[in-house]
């Protein structure tokens, strides 16, 4: 009979030890889901990274690597110079207009936490694979910290797609002056740009109300401001390289190959930006080589011009309008 007492109480004891709590019996069948979105993200990065490493890898094997090194070779104190004052500007431009949408959707950030966030966030994009890194973090933090995830990530992403729709329209202006073999391909890659976004808009036109709201005429012009200052460093970049093509098409040629860098696929911008410079520099008649080498320097210029999020980096972040996360 003790043996049984026993026995019974052996088979309790597992009983109890499967027994899962309510929070526990909620989460277990999510677990893998988790871990096929953990590896499906894992294989999208590594996709990403081979593409831009394929694209480089071409241009070294047709081009040789001369561009590349003569691109670092024409680097100019007085080109980086420039860079920096004019994304010190262009970096102003993106604070305001991000502290504006984020404003909408109920998360505020004031302007000068965003400012500094800007900068380290356009280290990270600089320095980091992907290209999109800085912007993860900065909208994941801007999230966690006032309590609201979703709509901090949600206002990075409308302040990057803001920039875009208008970075879209500045090269559709500019079509005209681009080389006649490379209108119709440009139109077509515009156009569908275009109507994607445009159907996205619809979609979620509640948000986009909030986002932009009464603030979409300062988005739009904070938004060409900031498209036009990187223009300016590329043409900068172009001059320094020796190209002596006029300024209208240098700005057209330059508005396409920036819409090609914003690609999230690169090794830390590197890949479509000097595939697409290559590409349109050699439509042009200005030489493909030409082209990689004003990419290269434009890189060069643009990694130099983010160096102070490194003081953001070093102080260790900003104070966000809201801690209520923080623990």
């Amino acid at each position: 009979m003790g043996r049984d007492r026993g026995a019974r109480r052996g088979r309790a004891e597992p009983d109890r030890a499967r027994r899962r709590t309510p929070r526990e019996s909620r989460t277990v069948g999510k677990e893998p889901a988790i871990d096929r979105s953990r590896v499906w993200a894992r294989i999208w990065a590594g996709v990403r990274l081979l593409a831009a490493a394929a694209i480089l890898g071409i241009l070294a094997a047709r081009l040789g690597a001369g561009p590349f090194l003569a691109g670092l070779r024409h680097t100019e104190p007085g080109a980086l110079l420039l860079a920096l004052v004019v994304t010190a500007g262009t970096t102003a431009c993106c604070a305001l207009r991000w502290s504006l949408i984020a404003d909408g959707l109920g998360v505020a950030v004031p302007f000068r936490a965003a400012y500094r966030t800007c900068y380290r966030a356009q280290l990270l994009n600089a320095t980091l694979p992907g290209g999109v890194v800085g912007d993860l973090h900065r909208g994941y933090e801007h999230g966690r910290s006032s309590g609201a995830l979703g709509r901090g990530l949600r206002s990075v992403a409308w302040d990057r797609g803001s920039g875009q729709v208008v970075q879209v329209a500045m090269a559709l202006a500019a079509v005209p002056l681009l080389p006649v073999a490379l209108r119709g391909r440009t139109l077509g890659v515009l156009g569908v740009v275009t109507v994607v976004s445009a159907v996205v808009l619809v979609l979620v036109r509640r948000e986009a109300g909030a986002a932009l709201g009464r603030a979409w005429p300062q988005v739009l012009v904070l938004s060409a401001l900031a498209a036009s200052g990187h223009v300016v460093v590329f043409l900068v970049a172009a001059r320094t390289a020796g190209v002596t093509a006029s300024t209208p098409h240098l700005l057209a040629l330059a508005l396409v190959v920036l819409l090609a860098s914003a690609v999230p696929v690169s090794i830390a911008g590197w890949g479509p930006r000097e595939g697409a410079a290559a590409w349109v520099f050699a439509a042009a008649g200005l030489g493909a080589g030409t082209g990689l080498e004003v990419a290269v320097l434009y890189g060069v210029m643009s990694l130099v011009a983010t160096l102070p999020g490194m003081l953001v980096l070093r102080t260790g972040g900003v104070a966000w309008v809201s801690v209520r996360t923080s623990s």
